[in-house]
């Protein structure tokens, strides 16, 4: 699904449009149809954790945001080998209107949320 991005991903400025493809039901990759160097690994933070935030009203205005809007909220990873050693971006979610095919990252102030926090410390290790 290819979506217009109407605020950009920090540092990724001159990207206009993005691709996001599903993974598995915790990862999506999203890429870029104007770079083929640019990719990124989402993740769903409501699998990992508690995470809640308000979506600003400029960015819903600019999103079309409805409340009967599908959306999806999706945060960058950095993935290591091994998996467990990668860090994921809740501080700045990218939020995706299925609807309109519009997204836009948002730069949350809390303090609870970190910009580079360990995936390890959500997952079960399953060991005894």
């Amino acid at each position: 699904m290819t979506f217009e991005l109407k605020v950009p991903i920090l540092g990724f400025e001159k990207i206009e449009t993005v691709e996001i493809e599903k993974i598995d039901d915790i990862f999506m990759r999203l890429k870029s149809p104007e770079d083929e160097n640019i990719s990124f690994t989402l993740v769903d933070p409501f699998i990992l954790r508690e995470y809640e935030f308000d979506i600003p009203t400029a960015t819903q205005i600019l999103l079309g945001i409805t409340d009967s809007s599908n959306i999806l909220i999706y945060n960058i990873m950095v993935t290591q080998s091994p998996i467990e050693n990668s860090v994921i971006n809740f501080i700045a979610p990218i939020v995706f209107n299925t609807d309109t095919q519009t997204a836009a990252q948002v730069i949350l102030n809390n303090p609870i949320y970190g910009i580079a926090e360990p995936i390890n410390a959500f997952l079960s290790t399953g060991t005894s």
